[in-house]
């Protein structure tokens, strides 16, 4: 779906700038961006690569465990089908911090981590659980207390009043991650959205993929398995 709509850009970037006379200017952007867009790319490496190490080393040094048992109570109310000793609580703890801390890209590798920590509770390949719905939505609509990335921006082409950002940050932030929780919880409940709904209608369509990587004790018997 996101190719066709970045396709889509595309296509009526170009249609505009035929009909506006500023087909150069598209070009010139396009080019311009692409190095951009690179430079970007590489520079990302050297933070993936140390916050990927850093989380290695917490595991190692047991911190990971402990940070998950500290927030364990809020974890087991908005993610109740994952166990309370799953490797994903700490990886999702670790994740919501560094959300939390406004670092932006740098959460990423956390991310990663509780997503594919999640999926070993998931039966299926491609439908993604009631875990992974909210990890999506708290993840996209974060609580920031300290928007570091966007102070340290600011900070860049001004002299002062960088952070005078942080409340209107928090009153934003925290509206809407009450929001996403509560339509996540909502739409949840809703026959179309309905986790095991969906896995039945999979089921009867006969296009339903199981997750040999499930380590869960309800595993999917599929009928010619039977």
């Amino acid at each position: 779906m996101m190719n066709f709509i970045w396709v889509a850009f595309v296509v009526i970037a170009v249609i505009a700038a035929a009909f506006t006379g500023k087909m150069d200017a598209v070009l010139d952007n396009l080019f311009s961006f692409s190095s951009t867009a690179v430079d970007i790319a590489i520079g990302l490496i050297g933070i993936m690569a140390f916050f990927c190490g850093l989380m290695k080393v917490m595991e190692a040094a047991g911190l990971c465990d402990k940070l998950g048992k500290i927030i364990s109570p809020l974890m087991r109310l908005l993610f109740p089908e994952v166990p309370a000793d799953h490797p994903a609580n700490s990886a999702m703890a670790l994740y919501f911090a560094a959300n939390i801390l406004g670092i932006g890209n740098a959460a990423t590798p956390f991310g990663l981590k509780a997503m594919q920590e999640l999926q070993t509770l998931n039966k299926t390949k491609n439908i993604a659980t009631n875990a992974q719905c909210m990890l999506l939505a708290i993840a996209t609509t974060s609580i920031t207390l300290i928007p570091v990335t966007a102070i340290g921006l600011r900070a860049g082409v001004q002299s002062k009043g960088a952070a005078e950002i942080i409340a209107p940050v928090i009153i934003a932030t925290t509206i809407s991650t009450v929001t996403g929780i509560f339509f996540t919880i909502v739409l949840g409940k809703f026959k179309r959205w309905n986790y095991d709904k969906i896995i039945e209608k999979e089921m009867a369509a006969g296009t339903l993929e199981i997750n040999e990587d499930y380590i869960g004790d309800d595993p999917i018997i599929l009928p010619e398995e039977k």
